[in-house]
């Protein structure tokens, strides 16, 4: 698929380097650099490239929905304070420019999906299976982190944005976005080799909402779902009724809940389809610290294995 190597990765890396040569002076080097991130998967990013070296406020906590996120007072303070504003971009925050506005904000926004190559709606039509929910002509998908070969660059485009916020600093946020890449690039690996044997026709889900067409295109699954891509989609009797008939016709028998939805309609759908719902899924979200996806490359880890468990079930 959409592979690209760590020597591109390295040389997009690269240009950090010279941002250290302008460095900026001792005094301003001692500050942490203040970001916000708009939802849990960019703020694990940003920890593992930024470290110690930042203060981070995640606006959309664990197990959060940003799709349907009401923003606080104390999020317009935070990005009153902030140095630098990290947003997934693509829709998926459609409150992020009203909450910008409110809080006064005059720094940089950076769009972490930069440079993704995207999925269109109309794509995914054709494609590895789509949600029956509502979904504009045009409209991109969102949920581009489910794919890791997408993570690795959001990693660049976080580790230039903070070099670019605290240029006295590039070179350790380089090492640390390589460090990270590494860790990326093994698990994508060890996913591709652990699905290769899993027969083509076996390689169907359905999914509470419609968040992981990414990992459907990178890993050759189809994935399909009730609701669109927003949770705020409601489908109707109609399309569940097609979901019902596409089930039986297929052999589709593994379904899963997304962390962030309501079970109710998977678990409907299971009792009129005669198929077994499967263990949670993290789709837009992390889990708590005490949950198995509580960072990036665990949120990818046990979606696989729940995944690879009940395709060999």
């Amino acid at each position: 698929m959409h592979r690209f190597s760590r020597r591109l990765f390295l040389a997009a890396l690269a240009t950090l380097a010279t941002l250290a040569v302008a460095a900026t002076s001792p005094s301003w080097a001692a500050d942490k650099l203040r970001v916000v991130a708009t939802f849990t998967v960019l703020g694990d990013m940003v920890k593992n490239v930024g470290g110690e070296h930042v203060t981070l406020t995640t606006l959309v906590g664990p197990d959060g929905d940003a799709h349907v996120y009401e923003p606080t007072p104390a999020d317009a303070r935070a990005l009153a304070e902030a140095d630098l504003v990290l947003v997934n971009g693509l829709g998926f925050e459609g409150w992020i420019d009203r909450l910008v506005k409110a809080s006064g904000y005059k720094g940089p926004v950076v769009v972490a999906s930069e440079g993704i190559a995207l999925l269109r709606v109309e794509e995914e039509d054709h494609g590895h299976g789509h949600g029956h929910g509502h979904h504009d002509e045009g409209e991109f998908d969102p949920h581009a982190w489910q794919d890791l070969v997408n993570g690795r660059l959001y990693v660049i485009n976080i580790a230039r944005a903070l070099a670019a916020a605290d240029t006295a600093r590039a070179e350790d946020y380089r090492r640390r976005a390589e460090a990270y890449d590494l860790k990326l690039v093994t698990l994508d690996r060890d996913i591709r080799s652990r699905l290769e044997d899993i027969p083509a026709e076996r390689r169907k889900v359905i999914t509470s909402h419609d968040a992981f067409q990414y990992f459907g295109r990178a890993y050759g699954i189809g994935f399909h779902a009730p609701v669109g891509l927003s949770t705020e989609d409601e489908p109707s009797a109609g399309e569940v009724a097609a979901l019902i008939r596409q089930m039986r016709d297929e052999g589709i028998r593994t379904l899963f809940v997304d962390n962030i939805t309501d079970a109710r309609l998977v678990q409907q759908l299971a009792r009129e389809a005669e198929a077994v719902i499967g263990g949670t899924l993290y789709s837009d979200s992390l889990s708590g610290a005490d949950g198995p996806a509580s960072t990036y490359l665990d949120m990818f880890r046990h979606n696989a294995n729940e995944i690879v468990k009940a395709f060999t079930n």
